[in-house]
C-alpha cells in the first residue's frame, strides 16, 4: 500500500480508503455481516489505514456493522471518520445527540467527525446553531481529533466554507466526468493550497465509470477507446489512477461491495503514483470524459444560477436525476426513482416540511410552468418543458424514450 501526508495532520493515510456505504446486502437490503467484516479486515491487512462511514449509510446499520469489524485490535490500525447528519440537525443540542448515538453504534470515538454533505443552506446552519464551537468542545473532551466537512453544492460555496474556518480536512465528488462539477478541479487544488486534507468521494461516478468487459458492447464508443489505448486497464483502474496521479489528492474513498472490487483496488493503488500518468493514458482518459457528455441529455452544469425556484423544484438536482437515467436507462430506473420519490410532489407537503423546518428538495411535480428560470440559465436551458418531461417518466410511467426521441 501507497501512503500520502494527510494534509497538516501528523500522520500519513493510505491512498486507498475502505468507503462503508456500498457493503453487501441480502435480498432484504440487509448488510451480510460476514462478508463485510472480511472485506474490510482484508483491507486493513494489506494496509488501508482510512474507514469512512456516516449516520445513514445502510439505514444506520454501516456504523454499527464498522463498529463491529474494529474489534480483535483492529480498531488501532486505521483512522475512523464518520458524520453529523446535518439535514436533521435542527438545534444546537442535536450535536451531542447524534455524536452519542454514533460513538454508541461504533463502540469507539471516531477520529475524523466531518458535517456531512454541506450546501450553502447547511453552512448556514453551522453559523446559526454554533456548530463549530461544539466540533471543538468534543475535540476538547477528547470525543473526536480532527474536524472537517463532505461537500456537494458549487465551487463558490466550497471556498467560503474552505475560508471560513481552519479544517483538517474536506470531503469532495470527483472523477474525471466531474472535474467543473461541485468544488471540481479547482476546489481540489484550492483546499490543497491551504495544507487541507482531501479526501475524494464517488471515484466511479456511482459505478458509471466501471462497465465490465462483458457489458462493454452496450457502449460500443467507449469500447472502441479503451480497445485503441496502448495501456491496457479496467475502467475502475483508469477512473483510480486518473485520481491518484494528482498530488493534491490525499485519499480515494472507494465503496466496495465484493471481495474482489477489495484485491482489485488494492492492487491498483499499488500501481499508482504521483504525476506518473504519460500522455497518451491521459489522452484516453480525455476520450473517455468526452464520449460520456455524449449520453448527457440536459447540458445542466449544476450552477444553481435557476434557483431559489418561488415553487420549490429542486431544478439542478432533478436535471441530473434525468442524465442518469439518460445514461443507466430503463434498467436503472428504479434505482433513480428511488431518490427522486423522496422529493417533495406536492404544495402541501412543501408547507408541512417548511413548517417544520425539514430541508426540503422539490420534485418536478412542482413546478407551474412560471417560466423564471428561464431568464437565469447561462446554459439556456428549456427548463419548464424539460421538467414537465421529467414530471411524465417518474409520475405518469413514461419510458424515457416515449418523450425524449
Amino acid at each position: 500500500m501507497k501512503y500520502r501526508k494527510m494534509g497538516s495532520l501528523d500522520w500519513e493515510v493510505s491512498i486507498l480508503g475502505f468507503g462503508a456505504m456500498r457493503l453487501p446486502i441480502d435480498k432484504q437490503s440487509k448488510i451480510i455481516e460476514e462478508e463485510s467484516i472480511k472485506m474490510i479486515r482484508y483491507a486493513i491487512d494489506n494496509g488501508v489505514n482510512y474507514v469512512d462511514t456516516a449516520y445513514p449509510y445502510h439505514d444506520g446499520e454501516s456504523e454499527v456493522l464498522v463498529g463491529k469489524t474494529l474489534k480483535d485490535g483492529y480498531r488501532e490500525k486505521i483512522h475512523l471518520a464518520t458524520k453529523l447528519p446535518m439535514w436533521l440537525v435542527k438545534k444546537t443540542e442535536d450535536f451531542d445527540f447524534f455524536l452519542k448515538q454514533q460513538i454508541e453504534r461504533l463502540q469507539t470515538n471516531p477520529d475524523i467527525y466531518l458535517f456531512h454533505g454541506l450546501t450553502k443552506e447547511r453552512f448556514q446552519k453551522i453559523k446559526n446553531f454554533n456548530l463549530i464551537e461544539k466540533m471543538e468542545k468534543a475535540k476538547a473532551k477528547g470525543l473526536i481529533k480532527y474536524i472537517g466537512f463532505s461537500f456537494h453544492d458549487t465551487f463558490d460555496v466550497f471556498k467560503e466554507i474552505i475560508d471560513y474556518y481552519q479544517w483538517d480536512c474536506c470531503q469532495i465528488q470527483h472523477n474525471y466526468l466531474d472535474i467543473e462539477f461541485q468544488a471540481g478541479t479547482k476546489g481540489l487544488k484550492y483546499a490543497a493550497s491551504k495544507n487541507i486534507a482531501v479526501i475524494i468521494m464517488e471515484p466511479i461516478h456511482g459505478g458509471k465509470l466501471a462497465i465490465p468487459e462483458h457489458k462493454l458492447d452496450t457502449k460500443p464508443e467507449i469500447k472502441k477507446i479503451l480497445e485503441k489505448s496502448k495501456i491496457k486497464r479496467t475502467m475502475p483502474d483508469w477512473a483510480l489512477q486518473f485520481l491518484w496521479n494528482q498530488p493534491e489528492v490525499s485519499v480515494v474513498l472507494s465503496g466496495m461491495s465484493t471481495m474482489q472490487h477489495v484485491v482489485e483496488n488494492i492492487e491498483s493503488a499499488n500501481n499508482s503514483g504521483i504525476n506518473t500518468l504519460t500522455e497518451d493514458e491521459l489522452q484516453t482518459i480525455s476520450e473517455l470524459r468526452d464520449t460520456y457528455s455524449k449520453y448527457i441529455v440536459v447540458p445542466c452544469t449544476s450552477c444553481g444560477y435557476c434557483l431559489p425556484c418561488p415553487n420549490g423544484v429542486a431544478i439542478p438536482g432533478v436535471l441530473r436525476l434525468l442524465n442518469e437515467l439518460a445514461y443507466w436507462g430503463e434498467r436503472g430506473k428504479p434505482r433513480i426513482a428511488f431518490f427522486y420519490n423522496g422529493m417533495v410532489k406536492t404544495q402541501e407537503d412543501l408547507e408541512k416540511k417548511k413548517s417544520q423546518g425539514d430541508e426540503i428538495e422539490g420534485a418536478a411535480s412542482l413546478c407551474i410552468q412560471c417560466g423564471e428560470c428561464l431568464d437565469k440559465c447561462p446554459q439556456q436551458i428549456e427548463i419548464p418543458s424539460i421538467l414537465e418531461k421529467v414530471n411524465a417518466i417518474f409520475e405518469e410511467g413514461k419510458k424515457f424514450s416515449d418523450v425524449f426521441d
